[in-house]
């Protein structure tokens, strides 16, 4: 098992209806767990990449109601590195 996490923005916040259309979604084979930050409005999904890929957790979500507006980036930019400078050439 790979297990993978994808993050998305939504919009909207969900209604009933979506938030009970979320609750089938954690039963699907594959799906580890779902966790919401109403605050920032995004939404993160654990699951299993051998089973299911990223396009398939987002039909998921917009297939329960969910108002998907970005997909997050959950791996921060990795800084340049930065290189010594070289040492000045032996004078001869």
């Amino acid at each position: 098992m790979t297990t993978v996490d994808i993050g998305f923005r939504y919009g909207r916040p969900p209604d009933e209806l979506a938030i009970r259309a979320m609750n089938s979604i954690r039963e699907v084979y594959g799906i580890r767990r779902i966790l919401f930050d109403e605050s920032a409005h995004q939404v993160r999904v654990e699951y299993d990449a051998t089973r299911l890929n990223g396009a398939i957790v987002e039909a998921l979500l917009r297939r329960a109601g969910l108002d998907l507006v970005a997909t997050l980036n959950l791996i921060p930019p990795v800084a340049p590195a930065t290189t010594a400078p070289a040492p000045p050439a032996p004078k001869a």
